[in-house]
């Protein structure tokens, strides 16, 4: 049945020398010859033996849903999508096309560019990726890689989400509220712009796959084969070190020594931590001039952007390549060169404190399932090594089973106003795996009720639908629209993008020269000033990339919020809101800026928002 679902190839794939089989049946043009490499190696993926397992369930399941479970780094994330994409293929399209959503943006981008290469398409073309401030797609794509916060918007959305085919729900393990929900609005048939009847495919963990059978009336499952050849048994660390980030290094640097071949992962709870691990093994690694060229130290979080790709390249100077990353990587990307792990079991969270209707940085050991995960990087058909700077009892006594449910932990207040957009009426009436606590609900509903977002009946009111259009938090929004009333809208928009957009600020100064050119971004009104003028002085420099790096400034995360912000003025001019005149520095566009603030901040009113410089 599967060979008469597909109507392409055979399971081998084509063959070079067979002209039948020689032309790429998405754009007409021949294979080229890095096709057949990938093609090889997607061979050798475990996921490969159930491609067809695969595709006679979603060919026959009754339900249309198809649930995938199978460990990370086993090809689920690159294979599934082009299997659903031939399968759409095989039926002309009929029923629309495919689209993969993903819990992070980097994950979608770099899904992306790895697949395009591995169909031998051109990427924004047939493949292509949806991701904040950038839509890398056309109207002949058939293959789009979306962040599901980004899809779940656009569900919410009048204007409608386009025709599916096959929509992948990719890593439902990382219990992201985007990823939830959709599920909820999927089993209950909710999404009345949904056309057609799609095919749905779960792609998952293990240690999920229970709780989503249950979720789903039990779906035929497609189990993946771990493949062999994987890494050691972890080795612990007796005590946790007082200093992790120099720990991790002396780790990266002891295995240098050794030569052990492969390349090496670090996990690190912070974004800051990755920073200051990334510079001190870029300058000690010049010491290990008995091992060879120096290895190649590269950061992987949210604010390096396009910069993920090179995590994948390859060096031609055969130097070792350090990837130091956080809980990112722990589902969601698969580097196959990976043969080390050095893992320090912790994660840094913003978790939803409702007392004080704020955010707070919580450190916190990493499931029992994300270590599993981490220890599964270190692949190959060579034995790995996983070096845990904990102790065993560590993780036995603190680790809870599974990622804590995303929807648990954030301020509900976007997810209400996306479910009041679908017009479900009450928020108990929406499914979710795990259902957040009735008085995370309550103060949700309370907080877009002070925002006026809600009418006396409780349903949206007209302000509360156009904050609804805005990818920003609705208190955040709220002062976006308020600096219409208080003609600051310049100023406005350029905070909204830089609170919105990956931490501007890389680390704390490292000696007294950055901190000085530091201190001259810094404004006396206090940090939503000193951003502004952070962002001003980024435009002037050119957007320069050295500028940046001289001030412990984020590049990529300086650019992304400008991306924003041209996003958010577009936004406004197409809704037709009044804007205003830059005029950032006047006495009077300080207080006008401090109320369209409060506006919005309000129920923070005794401190607007944490501190943003780092010390």
């Amino acid at each position: 049945m599967a060979s008469q679902v597909l109507g392409l190839e055979e399971e081998s794939g084509p063959n070079p020398g067979d002209s039948e089989l020689a032309v790429n049946p998405f754009d007409g043009l021949p294979f080229s010859s890095r096709y057949y490499e990938l093609l090889e190696q997607r061979r050798s993926l475990p996921i490969w033996a159930a491609r067809f397992i695969f595709l006679e369930q979603l060919e026959s399941s009754p339900s249309g849903v198809v649930l995938v479970s199978g460990e990370p780094g086993s090809g689920k994330s690159t294979q599934i999508p082009q299997w659903c994409a031939e399968f759409v293929l095989a039926r002309g399209f009929q029923k629309g096309r495919v689209t993969v959503t993903q819990p992070y943006p980097l994950a979608a981008l770099s899904l992306a560019l790895q697949v395009a290469d591995e169909m031998d398409l051109t990427l924004g073309h047939e493949v292509g990726y949806s991701i904040p401030q950038e839509d890398c797609t056309g109207p002949d794509t058939l293959l789009r890689f979306c962040w599901d916060r980004l899809l779940l918007q656009e569900v919410a959305s009048t204007r409608g989400t386009g025709a599916w085919g096959v929509l992948v729900l990719d890593e439902a393990q990382e219990r992201s509220v985007a990823s939830d929900l959709l599920q909820g609005l999927l089993r209950d048939a909710r999404l009345g712009n949904l056309p057609g009847d799609p095919r749905v495919v779960v792609v998952t963990d293990p240690a999920l796959e229970p709780k989503l059978q249950a979720f789903w009336g039990h779906p035929p499952v497609v189990h993946v084969l771990g493949e062999t050849g994987r890494c050691s048994t972890p080795v612990y660390r007796d005590t946790v070190p007082t200093d992790r980030v120099e720990a991790a290094c002396q780790a990266v640097l002891e295995l240098c020594r050794k030569e052990a071949p492969g390349d090496v992962l670090v996990y690190l709870p912070s974004e800051e931590e990755i920073s200051l691990c990334c510079e001190s093994l870029s300058r000690d690694g010049g010491s290990l001039v008995n091992q060879g060229p120096p290895p190649r130290v590269l950061p992987l979080h949210p604010g390096c952007g396009q910069a993920v790709q090179a995590v994948y390249e390859d060096i031609e100077s055969g130097a070792r390549k350090v990837v130091v990353t956080h809980w990112l990587a722990d589902f969601s990307f698969s580097l196959p060169s990976i043969r080390h792990v050095i893992d320090s079991g912790l994660e840094l969270r913003s978790v939803s404190a409702r007392e004080i209707r704020a955010e707070s940085q919580v450190l916190r050991p990493i499931s029992k399932c994300q270590a599993e995960a981490r220890r599964l990087r270190a692949t190959g058909v060579l034995p790995g090594s996983c070096l845990c700077l904990y102790p065993k009892s560590f993780l036995e006594r603190e680790a809870p089973p599974l990622p804590q449910p995303r929807v648990c932990e954030e301020n509900l207040s976007p997810l209400i106003l996306l479910l009041k957009r679908r017009q479900i009426a009450e928020p108990g009436e929406c499914h979710f795996l795990d259902r957040p606590a009735p008085e995370a609900l309550m103060q949700a509903l309370e907080d877009l009720d002070y925002l006026a977002a809600l009418d006396d009946n409780g349903d949206l009111s007209d302000l509360g639908v156009i904050l609804s259009e805005f990818p920003l938090a609705p208190d955040l929004a709220k002062a976006l629209l308020a600096s219409c009333e208080f003609d600051c809208v310049d100023e406005m928009l350029t905070l909204a993008a830089m609170l919105t957009a990956a931490p501007g600020f890389t680390r704390p100064p490292l000696c007294a020269e950055e901190a000085a050119l530091r201190r001259a971004l810094e404004h006396v009104d206090g940090d939503h000033s000193s951003l502004i003028q952070v962002y001003e002085a980024f435009i002037q420099s050119g957007a320069d990339k050295a500028w940046c790096q001289a001030r412990g400034l984020n590049w990529a995360a300086l650019c992304q919020a400008h991306k924003l912000r041209g996003e958010l003025l577009e936004l406004m001019q197409r809704i037709e809101l009044p804007l205003s005149q830059p005029a950032f520095g006047s006495e009077q566009n300080r207080r006008d800026l401090q109320k369209a603030l409060v506006s919005g901040y309000f129920l923070k009113a005794g401190g607007i928002g944490p501190s943003i410089l780092p010390e």
